[in-house]
């Protein structure tokens, strides 16, 4: 926040809750700090607590308003209620001439909602990612539309988003195509040194140069749970028993009992499976880097691997993020076990299919999106 002018700075409040969402924001927070035009502000709902601690801690940010949210096993309707509730009067009481949100949590939505109510231009972040099906990813394919209904600026994260807001009837000048400061976050990330636990993982289950090949798996999505997570685990242990002394899956556990309770059940004594705790950003990237090939039901985690050239499988049937597709570094596989099975298998014993894949080119931008995100902020006051 710069005090010099202050009555004649551009007011910019950054609203998110999440990891992810901190993840993307946190390049443009500095970015907004930096400018001698701005009067930068930071507002967490806490969605997510300790998720969000971490990243905040990583890319030191000190949050100005924090709502702190989370409950044990709220429901959408509640969190989406609570938030509603506590942040109208922060937006009341510091007036922003303008309000960030990023993304497709309950959060963007609901403040972007509440922008609307009290007259707040709001510009979105990673705007216009669509699958065309209401119910996945679930809530957010309509959490994100409904963002967007509302919105004064969307900073796209590719041409293929500005494409599917233009056919929503949103007018080109209100869209600006910037690459997605995830790219941003993690140029800054892979250039800081490994965490010890890192290494220490990979030497104790001798993954590295003549050993075993990490596959890195994260899934944790709620149209994922029941049925769908049953048949993840099931893949999971093919694969685990085929490949016996070559490769280790490493799986971060996401915490929420749908997902954890049975993959503890299905995986917990399965050897060459290591069950983690959730990983903080820093060293999930540096695995992620270590990795052969990643499996992955995350949104993120596409766009991370991609830009790695880390060839990924992804555990959903559709995908907001096709230009990860195009490019030919993603592949969708469903929640099948054969289907992962049969995909995992080509991509470990076919040398020629993996190495298309891990050469392609990354679709989601440069790492300035920051910087175009705030210079857009800038020339429209």
């Amino acid at each position: 926040m710069h005090e010099k002018g202050k009555h004649n700075l551009i007011k910019v409040l950054s609203i998110f809750g999440t990891r992810p969402e901190a993840v993307k924001m946190a390049p443009v927070v500095k970015q907004l700090e930096a400018h001698p035009e701005i009067e930068s502000r930071v507002c967490v709902t806490a969605q997510h607590r300790q998720m969000l601690d971490q990243v905040l801690d990583l890319f030191a940010i000190q949050p100005d308003i924090d709502l702190n949210l989370m409950r044990e096993n709220q429901s959408l309707a509640g969190l989406t209620s609570e938030i509603l509730i506590h942040l109208e009067p922060v937006l009341k009481d510091l007036k922003p001439d303008w309000v960030l949100v990023q993304g497709d949590t309950t959060t963007v939505m609901t403040a972007a909602l509440l922008c609307y109510y009290n007259r707040i231009k709001v510009g979105h972040v990673e705007a216009g990612l669509r699958t065309g099906d209401k119910w996945q990813p679930f809530p957010e394919e309509v959490n994100r539309r409904i963002a967007s209904v509302v919105t004064d600026l969307h900073f796209a994260p590719t041409e293929h988003s500005r494409q599917n807001l233009l056919r929503e009837g949103v007018a080109d000048e209100l869209i600006v195509v910037t690459g997605n400061p995830v790219i941003d976050a993690l140029q800054e990330i892979t250039r800081r040194p490994a965490p010890q636990m890192v290494a220490s993982l990979l030497a104790d289950k001798g993954i590295g140069a003549g050993g075993k090949q990490l596959i890195l798996v994260t899934a944790h999505r709620r149209e994922n749970f029941g049925q769908p997570i049953r048949d993840i685990c099931a893949a999971l242990k093919t694969l685990a028993n085929r490949y016996r002394g070559q490769v280790e899956l490493v799986y971060p556990v996401h915490l929420n009992p749908n997902i954890k309770d049975v993959v503890s059940r299905e995986l917990g004594a399965v050897e060459n499976i290591t069950l983690l705790p959730p990983l903080d950003y820093l060293p999930l990237v540096h695995l992620m880097k270590q990795s052969k090939l990643v499996l992955t039901d995350s949104g993120g985690i596409q766009e991370e691997a991609t830009s790695m050239g880390i060839p990924t499988l992804v555990l959903r049937e559709v995908t907001e993020r096709p230009e990860g597709v195009d490019a030919g570094v993603l592949r969708l596989v469903g929640t099948d076990p054969d289907r992962i099975v049969s995909e995992t298998r080509r991509l470990l014993e076919d040398e020629a299919a993996y190495t298309a894949m891990s050469q392609a080119k990354n679709p989601f931008g440069d790492g300035r999106a920051a910087e175009k995100i705030v210079q857009a902020i800038v020339k429209r006051g």
